[in-house]
């Protein structure tokens, strides 16, 4: 892609986010893009979400589960930058109108104490350097198409990247962990909608340790200069497949003791 496509893109992008509808699928009107222009094009867009107002507080990982890369014939994560606006209240409600098609997924959020930056980090760099963690949920939305309605191709892993990693919310729960206190590859949750169980998962399906999802992370960052700050929010990966969240959903994610993390689509 010319850096000219890359602006036009984000700048489509931004439009359908803020119009709440879809575009096409950039893979198939770029047929040569590569990780590369996703990456570019994404960051097209927050550029756009910047410079309206818009405040970034974090980071978000996805596709760490195997089942997710095999789905979409990838064998690493991807990566997408969290806003103060997708912030919700646990228990809270979520607007008809503010996504366009969303999925929930259920992970652990972590919140940094210091400074992290890569590459070469270990898990045990990411745990000396986090505060506290959250069982959280993660809303994906999409921007764009899941599938093209003429030739029948579904969204890329190019797509979904250029889209942000599909990221739009995140609520978490109240009760913060000590990172180093629990093992967090048994850290789960019991996932409903409307209360019935549709999915449970161990903290575990993220690359055997959510952390490790921040080690890929800061290594990512580190090719451009950059790292994780103080502060900031990292989603580290989901540990169930996406529910969809079609209006009058309620999802509830029950992480035993440690608490339960909810929101209801109007």
């Amino acid at each position: 892609m010319t850096p000219d496509d890359i602006k036009v893109a984000g700048e489509t992008l931004f439009r359908a986010e803020v119009e709440r509808r879809q575009i096409g699928l950039l893979s198939l009107a770029y047929p040569d893009m590569n990780m590369g222009d996703a990456y570019a094009v994404q960051e097209a867009f927050v550029e756009k979400k910047r410079a309206a107002g818009g405040k970034v507080i974090g980071w978000k990982i996805g596709l760490t589960s195997k089942a997710m890369q095999n789905a979409l014939n990838i064998d690493i994560p991807d990566s997408g930058v969290l806003f103060e606006d997708m912030v919700f209240a646990n228990g809270g409600t979520i607007p008809k109108s503010r996504f366009i098609q969303p999925r929930v997924e259920a992970e652990i959020a972590f919140v940094m104490k210091k400074d992290l930056k890569g590459p070469g980090l270990t898990k045990e760099d990411v745990l000396a350097a986090t505060d506290h963690i959250l069982p959280s949920l993660e809303i994906l939305d999409t921007r764009i198409e899941r599938a093209d309605s003429v030739t029948g191709k579904t969204r890329s892993v190019l797509d979904t990247i250029a889209d942000n990693a599909a990221n739009a919310g995140i609520v978490t729960s109240g009760q913060a962990i000590d990172p180093e206190a629990i093992d967090m590859r048994w850290l789960g949750a019991i996932v409903s909608r409307n209360g019935e169980v549709e999915e449970t998962g161990l903290g575990a399906g993220v690359l055997n340790h959510p952390a490790l999802g921040i080690v890929w992370l800061t290594d990512r960052l580190a090719k451009y200069g950059h790292g994780l700050k103080a502060g900031e929010i990292i989603l580290s990966g989901s540990f169930i497949r996406p529910l969809e969240a079609p209006p009058g959903s309620e999802i509830s994610a029950d992480f035993g003791s440690f608490g339960s993390v909810s929101c209801k689509f109007l």
